[in-house]
């Protein structure tokens, strides 16, 4: 342990077992895992293992042109995640027949796959045969005609851990954004607004800041719903009857909330320099301005769960796929951020591990 500066030094960090599913191969989740892990380096952190198949890849090398490119992807073969081989990248092929393409299309085949390796991934994460997962981009509409019945990623991984929900948080280097509510149609946001679930996300906020950032005493900022955070009821009655209550809770609770801000000029002024999250109450009112400010970097994590998930910031990108155009910075940060959190985490355990014993001669002093 370096005691200077509380971490696990470089020479005894932990190699990382990384569970990556392989998302929509009709979309841009090939390519950004090819980019991200075409980079030897990444390997002195962590171990990839992709639960996907050997022809996805080939089928997109082709696509892209990707053999021209400088990047130098490439993987051994893994039955099992427990067997995977270190400083490589890890392939399981999970299928055996001829897969279908349809680049830039949400097809059932593709949500198919893309299930069967999300199953995969989260049944080795269970079972401890690897460490934290990584989500590649999925299609909705695809995963939908594959009887996948969630809304996204999250809600499915709240599901099989037992819990209703758990919080989102949009992650870049400068930012860390949460939702109250993430994937409902803007007409129910306003009833979902309840001081009881503001104060739920809160407390998961300010716990993740803690435990998974390695933040003493984080500072979040609260949202309003309504423009100008309702201007004192003359815009909307949610912040008096819901956000304002809750705020007030939860600073009761020792929990250091502020606001509610109104939301549209917060991230462009030097004010969200001062907190180290910021509560928004709906998925576009927190979304949209980080995704301006961190499209390439941005890394989506599942907060307040057993389990360690991030994923990239961005969608499938239908748009692009083939055309050798998508970054994998995204995907790459995605990999380091579960690689940081699960070191935070052992950090944790260890410095708590073995607490000083109460000494003999103290015991007398209290005695006396």
């Amino acid at each position: 342990m370096d005691k200077e500066k509380g971490r696990v030094s470089t020479s005894s960090r932990p190699n990382v077992k990384v569970g990556i599913s392989i998302g929509d191969v009709n979309g841009i989740s090939p390519e950004v895992i090819m980019k991200a892990l075409g980079d030897s380096r990444m390997m002195l952190d962590c171990t990839p293992v992709i639960y996907g198949s050997s022809k996805v890849f080939s089928f997109h090398k082709k696509r892209m042109n990707y053999e021209e490119s400088k990047n130098s992807f490439s993987y051994v073969l893994c039955e099992f995640a427990d067997k995977a081989k270190s400083k490589a990248v890890n392939l399981i092929d999970i299928w055996k027949d001829e897969l279908k393409f349809d680049l830039g299309n949400a097809t059932a085949e593709g949500g198919k796959y893309a299930f069967e390796s999300l199953e995969r991934a989260t049944q080795d994460l269970a079972s401890g045969k690897i460490d934290v997962l990584v989500t590649s981009p999925i299609n909705k509409e695809a995963m939908g005609k594959s009887g996948f019945k969630f809304p996204g990623h999250t809600e499915y991984l709240a599901d099989l851990a037992g819990q209703e929900e758990a919080l989102m948080l949009m992650i870049s280097p400068t930012l860390r954004v949460g939702l109250v509510t993430s994937h409902i149609p803007i007409k129910e946001v306003s009833a979902a607004v309840t001081t009881d679930k503001v104060l739920d996300k809160l407390k998961a906020f300010n716990s993740s800041l803690k435990k998974d950032f390695g933040i003493r005493k984080p500072k979040i900022a609260v949202f309003g719903l309504n423009p100008h955070a309702g201007e004192n009821g003359k815009m909307g009655a949610e912040e008096n009857e819901s956000i304002h209550p809750a705020i007030s809770k939860a600073n009761n609770e020792g929990i250091m909330a502020f606001g509610p801000f109104p939301a549209d000029g917060f991230f462009g002024s030097s004010a969200r320099s001062q907190y180290d999250g910021v509560l928004a109450m709906y998925h576009d009112q927190g979304l949209s301005a980080f995704k301006a400010l961190s499209f390439d970097e941005g890394v989506n994590f599942t907060a307040g769960l057993p389990i360690i998930r991030t994923s990239p910031d961005h969608g499938t990108a239908y748009d692009i796929v083939g055309q050798n155009k998508a970054s994998g910075d995204s995907m790459r940060n995605a990999i380091y951020l579960a690689v940081d959190v699960f070191r935070t985490h052992l950090m944790e355990k260890e410095v708590n591990v073995n607490p000083l014993a109460i000494s003999e001669k103290k015991d007398r002093r209290k005695e006396r």
